[in-house]
């Protein structure tokens, strides 16, 4: 369950990660509302997991997932470069 938890907050951070692009400096009204809702939503996902995960293991993963999802939608989504 907690690696469950763990994985969905790592998905959340890619959802703000990729979110803060589209709030135009935050002055977006809609995309920075969904923004800060997937930020908070994946902080408080991720304290979850790390009642049960070791600490360092559930920040490792967690933001392993965040940066490879990241560079992921960077690439398919704003065309950014793979290297």
């Amino acid at each position: 369950m907690s690696w469950g938890i763990l994985v969905l907050a790592g998905l959340l951070e890619v959802v703000w990660a990729v979110g803060l692009k589209y709030t135009d400096g935050f002055s977006k009204l809609w995309p920075t509302v969904g923004t800060v809702f997937a930020m908070v939503l994946s902080v408080w996902l991720l304290g979850i997991a790390m009642k049960v995960l070791p600490v360092g293991t559930a920040y490792a993963v967690w933001v392993g997932i965040g940066a490879v999802g990241t560079a992921i939608f960077g690439i398919y989504l704003f065309d950014e470069s793979a290297n």
